[in-house]
């Protein structure tokens, strides 16, 4: 490891530190995580095989269910390992090019959830406001290139995060990482030098996935609610709105968490640290 003047230049491993005020009380804080990781990766399984094996579930609406689940476990295990292994077993420390691949994949699945949300609101809204083309629009070949095309997106989209901090950060004032796994802004905020262009480009990323994403699915439940208040029968009414009660549930956790986490880490200097992060 280089150091120049008190900048240490490209260092090969980072430290985790996990979660700031309370590494205390870590391995306590690990119990309820675990549980929540083993629920999370047995219940997306289970959602997974039943969906496959039930032919009556092969439709558009359970189909991006197992594609949230899938997704929903990938997120999961790029996090939960490595901060158990902080919480529990004192291994703090991460290659500097892992946490990036870390870091990387952590967005990337981020963007395809974000996606994902955004085609279950869009079938939904098909579904309820023009019921009768729904299985003509939301055919087999349409989902296949709404999952490649998310998928796509979020990947095309993030990976230039890596390539500008492996390309234009050489310095860095410390290696430990305030947090309990490699964040885009948790990594950049490390740096010596001049992170505008990493700060502005994070910005655009956020923005071109979560907000267009966000307006849209808005857009569609605002049709929807207008559609299903315009239904005649009390019946129709509820049983329409039932249908979207746990997406708009999973949209508002979802969403709510990831701006304030986004914005906590560029404007909420007052928040501690141990909130940000336990949230």
């Amino acid at each position: 490891m280089l150091i120049f003047n008190g900048s240490i230049f490209m260092p090969s491993v980072l430290t985790l530190i996990g979660i700031p005020g309370l590494e205390s009380v870590q391995c306590w804080i690990g119990i309820p995580f675990s549980v929540m990781y083993l629920i999370a990766v047995i219940g997306n399984s289970l959602i997974l095989v039943i969906i496959k094996y039930e032919n009556s579930l092969h439709q558009p609406m359970y189909i991006f269910l197992a594609m949230l689940g899938a997704t929903d476990m990938a997120l999961s295990t790029c996090i939960l390992p490595k901060m158990l292994g902080i919480f529990w077993f004192h291994l703090p420390e991460i290659s500097f090019d892992a946490c990036l691949l870390q870091m990387w994949f952590i967005h990337l699945f981020q963007g395809i959830e974000s996606g994902v949300l955004l085609a279950m609101a869009l079938d939904r809204y098909v579904a309820i406001c023009d019921p009768l083309r729904h299985a003509t629009i939301f055919s087999q070949q349409l989902l296949t290139y709404m999952g490649v095309g998310v998928t796509l997106r979020a990947a095309i989209l993030t990976a230039p995060c890596l390539v500008l901090i492996k390309c234009r950060l050489k310095l860095y004032r410390t290696t430990t990482i305030s947090h309990s796994y490699c964040e885009h802004m948790a990594i950049v905020k490390l740096a010596t030098e001049d992170i505008r262009i990493n700060k502005i480009y994070g910005l655009f990323v956020a923005f071109t996935i979560l907000g267009f994403d966000i307006i849209f699915i808005t857009l569609s439940y605002v049709q929807i609610f207008i559609t299903v208040f315009r239904l005649p029968q009390k019946e129709a009414r509820f049983k329409a709105f039932n249908t979207c009660i746990a997406h708009i549930c999973v949209f508002l956790q979802f969403y709510l968490l990831a701006f304030f986490s986004f914005f906590t880490h560029r404007f909420g200097s007052q928040i501690p640290p141990y909130v940000h992060i336990l949230l």
